[in-house]
């Protein structure tokens, strides 16, 4: 597998004269365009970042090619804590349709987490949309997982140098906000297979970082919700992410955008789910939608951990808009910490 250092997407970026292709049809200011032409752009808002860049000390980190034909990677986080350590197979978030395992903020947080939670991380940048639209980043997030599994069973030597610090018995999936709901999508996958499916794996937990979901009908924290300065999230661009990402002509009621209707509790009764840690930030617009996964969740037998992180809003953890987010930060770490431990 050979190794690279940044993201191809990024080349993506705002043509010197936009105007040359026509009307703009959907925009998130700041991140994403999309002409009636087709044309994308993704100005550069966040920069991109090699894997050696400003590691905390003890770690490595390095890009590993999973599959070429789709550039499929993901950034490895290892630290050079003693014995095996439990592995985060994590999602960044960007409502399916921006971001990178390349973008600093990311590549901030999860170095911070590896760290400090003892775990090796591998941080998949899956497909974006509208270009590959859902279930592309759920495909990729289980080829992931069973890329992981035939790297242990073929007991790789380009990869040992990751392979062998983890325990393997101890797997974990994560994510923030659309990596949140890949990471959701891609537990109840596996939940729905044999058990055998991931051996020699085990997964023991899901850590959801205020998950996105979404519905026709509006929560109270949607309409209502109080939002931070510099919100990373508003009810109209929560709206144009779901255009964006579902398959064209489904509203937010498909169970990948709102797994509770239409009797989809009911259907989780049959899955085989590890326990969850959920994290809900106080001034989320997402804030209901996550408490109602919680109680669904805990209403089938699943062991939810809920965690409310107080005063701040969506994403606090990667974009620190907010005096409180670095300590709330602090304790997001030490409490995946505790929950991969307690399994």
């Amino acid at each position: 597998m050979a190794a690279i250092s940044l993201d191809p997407r990024l080349n993506l970026q705002a043509t010197k004269n936009p105007n040359q292709h026509g009307v703009i049809l959907e925009e998130i200011e700041g991140l994403i365009r999309v002409h009636k032409d087709g044309y994308i752009e993704r100005p550069l808002m966040i920069p991109s970042v090699p894997s050696t860049l400003a590691l905390p000390p003890g770690v490595t980190a390095k890009d590993v090619v999973i599959d070429k034909f789709t550039n499929l990677w993901a950034r490895i986080y290892v630290p050079s804590h003693p014995g095996n350590l439990p592995v985060i197979v994590y999602f960044h978030g960007g409502g399916f349709c921006v971001g990178s395992a390349a973008w600093s903020c990311y590549h901030d947080f999860l170095a911070k987490l590896a760290s400090q939670a003892s775990c090796v991380i591998i941080s998949v940048n899956y497909r974006l949309a509208p270009e590959s639209r859902l279930p592309a980043a759920y495909d990729d997030g289980f080829k992931t997982l069973m890329w992981v599994k035939q790297q242990a069973l073929s007991e790789s030597t380009e990869q040992k140098w990751w392979l062998s610090k983890c325990n393997l018995s101890s797997l974990f999936i994560g994510g923030d906000s659309a990596g949140a709901n890949i990471a959701y999508n891609v537990t109840t996958q596996v939940g729905s297979c044999d058990p055998s499916i991931l051996r020699p794996l085990s997964l023991k937990g899901t850590v959801l970082i205020q998950p996105f979901f979404g519905g026709e009908a509006r929560t109270w924290s949607e309409k209502c919700a109080t939002q931070p300065p510099y919100s990373a999230l508003s009810l109209s661009s929560s709206d144009t992410y779901w255009r964006l990402s579902l398959p064209l002509g489904a509203s937010r009621d498909h169970p990948w955008c709102n797994p509770l209707v239409n009797a989809g509790v009911a259907k989780l009764h049959d899955l085989r789910l590890p326990s969850m840690m959920v994290c809900v930030s106080e001034l989320d617009i997402l804030k209901d939608r996550n408490f109602e996964l919680c109680n669904a969740l805990s209403s089938i037998g699943t062991r939810v951990e809920t965690v409310l992180y107080k005063g701040v809003g969506h994403a606090f953890q990667v974009l620190h808009n907010s005096q409180l987010s670095y300590s709330r930060t602090q304790e997001l770490i030490s409490h995946i910490k505790a929950f991969m431990i307690k399994q």
